[in-house]
């Protein structure tokens, strides 16, 4: 699994954190979302899939 977030999508309101801490964070400076980790192990395909789902600018891509 690959996980992706489009930044100039995201509207910073950090439901991706929520769903799935430890995969995504927020830039301290603009709430920004970033990957922590792109390549999450399987078991944790349920929390990123819902933070894809939840995301109010569909902005993060999951391929794999």
């Amino acid at each position: 699994m690959k996980v992706f977030v489009d930044q100039d999508r995201c509207v910073a309101s950090g439901q991706c954190v929520f769903a799935a801490d430890g995969v995504f964070d927020q830039r301290d400076e603009d709430g920004i979302a970033v990957v922590l980790d792109d390549s999450p192990p399987d078991d944790r395909r349920a929390e990123v899939q819902d933070a894809a789902a939840g995301c109010p600018a569909v902005a993060i891509t999951v391929e794999g």
